[in-house]
């Protein structure tokens, strides 16, 4: 409807001989009595044009009137020169009855025949999974959705560090604890435990790495060693360390609800990015895009943007970088893909460090260039001091997940699931054996949602505030509260169903409700999320429309088979529940079916 509207008055300008080169607006008013759309095109040409705003709108609206859609009901002139146009009450029964028809309502094509490879969650085996991890897969497995429903081949991608100074001082703490090591190694405990033994073991060496010069030196050395697997005590705690860590990513990742297609790690790209590397630094040549420093190899980016610095590439000890490896990653990903964009996801502290790797790709690989984009996102900060954790003095992105999910379990314990008796769990190892299956079923979705609405609702790159109570409020600006909306609603179709009351479209009211109001944009908040990579559109519509529902439920009764105007309402409550199931799959929110 947007694009008609503007089409039709690009008709008009040419028509009344305006050059059609600025670009005006069609916009939604903020308040809707101002109409469903409004234009400011006469403010836009009517300078240029020597003429009042007031009266070029009222050329336009003349010219309009002439014409009308019979989708428009009417246009209005306000304010300093703003056409406002009303829709007509056919057009809002009318995209009912289209949201009926069509399941994947709101999907474009704009990403249509593109092949698009979305990297995110990265997080580094030996290493707990943080928050900033949590963030990532929410944020990048949303883009994920809205690209693929958006027309786009979408590839997932997960890029982990399993090697680098992160794991050779996970690696010396379980060699100085080498009978605790052993134990952990051979002993018949859960995954879990075994992950937060190593993830233990990477907290204290990184303690003493900080802190002791020679323990310093010997990390070191067991990082060289990891790279050249040369020494076969620490190849065989390196592998085991990594299957544990990487199988107890797949258990978060499997109650995340992602699955990934490709999972790089920076083993293998280290030495591909630093043949490139090498390759491209020769002294003898003007061209070189990397040069030798004090025995490292370095790239100036400043030489090509002066907001860019300089950053090492191989160390003087000839160890390979992060910015390396990402070399080698981002031609492994083009290598194996023809793609046409490679998005990645990581926080924004990182933004600087990968201008600079992209400014050095794009100088060996100009055709690169255009298609690589960079997401980022903000940190995440608590309302009340630090939360607790099964992992020491940090909150981790799986503790995080754990709380919520207890925290769910006890709401749900007391309400309309049913006398269920929960037993107390003390660590997150024991939930699954300690909480009754069906309500920890329904608290790991709404516990899951509650995360993933808090992380998306703002725009990337921006701070989160995390309130964890607000956060799995089933009432307000909370992910439970979206969820309940979905459930009441097909919980009143379910109930329809038994009365026998079908879906229709006769009514004997002209006013518009809220809901209509609103059903019919979710197409161009899908597009404009996807358009920009911004997910937090389609949070803030969805939450708008559960409160319009919610009031609609509130002030009217919906299924009354003595009267015919329940078909139209109830057809109304089916296509609030398309339009949000579609909204909560784009944000990777499952529905419960009850709650």
């Amino acid at each position: 409807m947007e694009s008609k509207i503007k089409n039709l008055i690009k008709e008009i300008l040419k028509n009344l001989e305006i050059e059609n080169e600025n670009t005006f607006s069609i916009e939604h008013p903020e308040d809707n009595k101002n109409g469903d759309y409004s234009s400011n095109v006469a403010m836009v040409y009517a300078k240029s044009n020597k003429t009042n705003p007031k009266d070029l709108a009222e050329k336009i609206k003349i010219e309009l009137e002439k014409n009308l859609p019979k989708e428009i009901e009417k246009v209005e002139i306000a304010g300093p020169g703003f056409i406002n146009l009303y829709l007509s009450r056919d057009f809002f029964i009318n995209s009912v009855k289209k949201i009926l028809e069509d399941k994947n309502f709101g999907r474009n094509n704009i990403f249509e025949g593109k092949k698009v490879m979305v990297e995110y969650t990265q997080p580094n085996p030996f290493k707990p999974f943080h928050i900033g991890h949590l963030m990532s897969n929410t944020i990048g497995e949303s883009i994920s959705r809205i690209v693929e429903f958006s027309g786009a081949k979408v590839i997932r991608a997960n890029y982990q560090g399993d090697v680098g100074p992160h794991v050779a001082k996970a690696i010396y703490q379980m060699l100085k604890n080498k009978n605790s090591t052993n134990s952990v190694m051979t002993k018949n405990i859960s995954l879990s435990e075994k992950a937060n033994y190593i993830g233990q073991s990477y907290k204290e060496g990184s303690d003493v790495y900080e802190n002791d010069e020679k323990i310093k030196k010997e990390i070191d050395e067991i990082n060289k060693k990891i790279y050249e697997k040369s020494d076969k005590e620490i190849n065989k705690i390196y592998d085991w360390g990594r299957m544990v860590t990487l199988e107890a990513f797949e258990e978060i990742y499997k109650v995340l609800g992602t699955n990934f297609n490709y999972y790089f790690f920076e083993s293998v790209m280290a030495p591909i990015g630093e043949k490139i590397v090498r390759e491209n630094c020769n002294e003898n040549k003007l061209n070189s895009i990397f040069e030798k420093s004090d025995g490292a190899i370095v790239f100036h980016a400043e030489k090509y943007d002066s907001k860019l610095h300089t950053r090492v590439f191989i160390t003087s000890q000839g160890m390979p970088t992060y910015e390396t490896k990402e070399i080698g990653l981002t031609l492994t990903k083009f290598e194996k893909e023809n793609l046409d964009i490679s998005l990645v996801t990581t926080a924004i502290e990182q933004a600087d460090y990968m201008k600079v790797v992209q400014k050095a790709i794009s100088l060996m690989y100009p055709e690169l260039e255009k298609k690589m984009k960079h997401i980022t996102h903000g940190m995440m900060r608590f309302t009340s001091g630090k939360m607790s954790s099964r992992k020491g003095n940090v909150v981790t992105g799986e503790s995080l997940l754990y709380d919520s999910f207890k925290k769910v379990a006890s709401i749900m314990s007391n309400s309309k699931l049913g006398d269920k008796t929960l037993k107390t769990g003390e660590t997150n190892e024991k939930i699954d054996e300690n909480f009754d299956k069906e309500v920890l079923g329904v608290a790991k979705k709404v516990g899951v949602a509650a995360l993933k609405y808090s992380i998306l609702k703002s725009s990337l790159g921006s701070d989160i505030v995390y309130d964890f109570e607000k956060s799995i409020s089933f009432e307000g600006d909370s992910g439970p509260y979206l969820q309940y909306s979905i459930v009441r609603a097909n919980s009143v179709l379910e109930k329809a169903k038994k009365e026998n009351i079908l879906p229709n479209f006769i009514i004997n009211d002209s006013t518009t409700t809220e809901i209509e109001k609103l059903l019919y944009i979710f197409p161009e908040i899908v597009f404009r999320g996807a358009k920009e990579f911004e997910p937090h559109y389609i949070v803030n519509y969805l939450i708008e429309l559960a409160r319009a529902y919610n009031t609609f439920y509130g002030n009217t009764k919906i299924i009354n088979k003595d009267n015919f105007v329940s078909s139209y309402k109830i057809a109304l409550t089916m296509a609030f529940s398309i339009v949000i199931k579609n909204g909560l799959y784009l944000l990777g929110i499952e529905v419960p079916e009850k709650m």
